[in-house]
């Protein structure tokens, strides 16, 4: 038999059951559409928190204070202060591949100018701090390398810090008092939004870590060194570099415990990536029950029809059809309710994903090949659950066929 023929008798028998096609296939069309959703939510808020780490700057590596602990407290990383200028200038001076070094120094307090005050975070960086984190001035100017030798009381300020202090005045060459000492404003940051974890970025000032030093925060040590390679290829290189110029500074004997950590940036995201990843592939698992809960409603119809279509068959095979024409027509109709529950379940699935992203403000990212595998998928649930009733079908015996009730 010719497989148009096939085509159109299957098709004639999926229209002569229009509601029992449109419900077996729904739930085709809700577990593509579930897939669909659900992975496009958990792919947009992984490329947020990928695009979050980028805002880190091009090729970093951040080394961190050690911990210390105190009456069985544990202050967690930078809490120690085991890092110091002079571990910063040694890795400039003889980590090979390093073409920026910014040391760091953060604490958090209360900044007031006129009659408005604010608490923020105060971090005290190098003048290229803003180069390494690829950060630039929405307005003004930066600080400069004489500005940190000098420890001159200047900073650039955030835009969120900016408007809870001066409104919609301009900020540029006011005087911002950061623990009553009045620092001169010379730029603002251009807006970064939320880091990964949930940090308002805009809500800063930074100022010479000198100046932070010694009119800020005190003490002599550094809570973080933020290192930028100048190529990716020499990444793990200078991060072994690193960490063995610090353990020979700090006198560090083999088998002893770091007091420091060092991490790239490709390990902060990945760790930073870990949740969403498993997130994602959470909700992709749980919508995926449903294309299986739609796979067995097309079997169970498929053999439900084959039933009622006992006689038909029979006859089919009487004026000549074979057993591999019953086959395909069986297949055929599976697959058919498979795949335009598989279009309409992804034209739906993007609809949900676009609808919670503007009215929930959630990333959404529908990518080409989720579309692809959702179409593909749907269509292997309709060969997989509809080749057995169609086997069955195919093997029936034409005369048992005839004489069936």
């Amino acid at each position: 038999m010719r497989v148009g023929s096939t085509f159109n008798i299957a098709f004639r028998a999926l229209r002569r059951n229009k509601l029992r096609s449109v419900l077996t296939a729904l739930g085709i069309i809700i577990g593509v559409a579930a897939v669909i959703a659900m992975v496009g939510i958990g792919n947009g808020a992984k490329a947020q928190v990928e695009a979050q780490i980028a805002s880190l700057g091009q090729n970093i590596i951040l080394v961190f204070s050690g911990s210390t602990t105190s009456s069985g407290i544990r202050t967690g990383w930078g809490g120690a202060g085991t890092l110091k200028i002079e571990d910063a200038e040694a890795i400039r001076r003889e980590v090979s591949g390093v073409t920026a070094v910014s040391e760091e120094v953060v604490s958090t307090t209360q900044v007031a100018a006129g009659n408005q005050n604010w608490f923020t975070r105060i971090y005290g960086e190098s003048a290229d701090y803003l180069d390494i984190r690829q950060w630039p001035l929405a307005d003004g100017s930066p600080f400069t390398p004489q500005d940190v030798r000098s420890a001159n009381k200047v900073c650039v300020i955030g835009r969120t810090t900016a408007t809870q202090i001066y409104g919609n005045d301009d900020p540029i060459g006011q005087v911002l008092r950061v623990k009553n000492v009045p620092f001169t404003i010379t730029g603002v940051l251009t807006p970064k939004g939320l880091s990964a974890q949930g940090v308002d970025q805009d809500d800063i000032v930074i100022m010479p870590y000198t100046s932070a030093m010694k009119r800020v925060a005190g003490g002599t040590t550094l809570r973080n060194i933020n290192v930028q390679v100048g190529d990716a290829n020499q990444m793990n290189a200078a991060q072994k570099q690193i960490i063995d110029l610090l353990r020979q500074r700090h006198n560090i004997r083999p088998g002893r415990d770091d007091d420091f950590t060092v991490r790239s940036q490709q390990e902060i995201a990945d760790a930073a990536t870990a949740t969403t990843n498993v997130m994602t592939g959470l909700l992709g698992a749980i919508a995926g029950v449903s294309l299986v809960v739609g796979g067995i409603g097309i079997m169970n119809i498929m053999l439900v029809s084959v039933t009622e279509r006992t006689r038909e068959i029979g006859t089919r095979m009487a004026v000549g059809a074979h057993g591999r024409d019953i086959l395909t027509q069986f297949l055929i109709e599976a697959i058919s309710l498979s795949s335009v529950g598989g279009v309409l379940g992804i034209i739906i699935g993007i609809a949900a994903a676009k609808t919670i992203a503007i009215t929930r403000h959630w990333p959404a990212l529908i990518s080409p090949g989720s579309i692809v595998i959702a179409f593909l998928v749907s269509a292997a649930v309709g060969i997989f659950f509809g080749f057995y009733p169609a086997r069955k079908a195919a093997a029936l015996d034409p005369i048992e066929a005839l004489r069936y009730e």
